[in-house]
């Protein structure tokens, strides 16, 4: 099939994907929630008993939520794609004339964007906490950049788990790491703070890097080479991700 096919496919399941999630808003409301439900319990029942150094802990901790918030919605996808493989509308789509990799880069793309979009609301809610960012334009545009980057290693990630599992609640189960790892990280307190056994567990992990550069481009705290760091694990991840999940999505139509 030619790039062209495989783009109109995908908008066609993407199209589809989107319509699911807005008929099932109670899902969408748990993505927004969670992060909402984390951010005031930091801010204003942890906050005051956290020091960070200069500057307010609301400023220091919204770039670990926002993060946060991207991997909540981003292991989604992998319920949704096994939902689709055991339901068995894949085998529907397989006797159609329908790219097959459409099928994994709408469900990628949908939570690219409801990711975008529920990062924008708790951005929003942020701000009106009292969060204030000093970033220019050209920062917002890097620190998105690479939140969008973020969102869609992750979300490859999920979908390859997706196809891996074969219950949907084995698929919820799997991405635990997700929520898990921003908590082992800088997102909400300095890794300085932490017992010396677990501070270069914190250092080294992949989520750490990516905080503290959303860090530096909103708040202007130094990043220096976590930038590097953080495009390089996404992309490996991104990788991975996306080749895992066409080599499961093989296996499993071929049963």
């Amino acid at each position: 099939m030619t790039a062209t096919t495989v783009l109109l496919d995908t908008r066609t399941m993407l199209d589809r994907n989107l319509r699911h999630s807005l008929r099932s808003p109670d899902a969408l409301i748990v993505t927004i929630a969670v992060p909402v439900m984390i951010l005031l319990m930091f801010v204003y029942v942890l906050g005051g008993a956290i020091e960070v150094g200069g500057g307010t802990y609301v400023d220091y901790v919204v770039p670990g939520i926002l993060l946060l918030c991207a991997g909540f919605g981003s292991a989604t996808t992998a319920v949704a794609v096994c939902s689709d493989v055991t339901e068995g509308i894949v085998d529907r789509f397989r006797t159609m004339a329908v790219a097959r990799s459409a099928f994994l880069n709408a469900h990628v793309t949908e939570s690219l964007l409801r990711n975008l979009f529920t990062t924008a609301l708790v951005t929003v809610l942020a701000v009106l906490i009292g969060f204030r960012p000093t970033a220019d334009p050209l920062r917002w545009l890097a620190a998105l950049g690479l939140v969008a980057l973020f969102v869609l290693a992750l979300s490859w990630i999920s979908a390859a788990l997706g196809l891996l599992t074969r219950s949907v609640e084995a698929a919820n189960g799997s991405t635990f790491a997700f929520l898990f790892l921003p908590y082992v990280s800088s997102a909400f307190v300095p890794v300085e703070s932490m017992p010396g056994w677990l501070r270069p567990v914190a250092e080294h992990q992949p989520v750490t890097p990516v905080i503290e550069t959303v860090r530096g481009l909103l708040i202007g705290t130094p990043i220096g080479s976590s930038a590097v760091l953080a495009i390089g694990w996404c992309a490996l991840f991104t990788v991975l991700g996306y080749v895992g999940a066409l080599a499961a999505f093989r296996a499993r139509t071929r049963e």
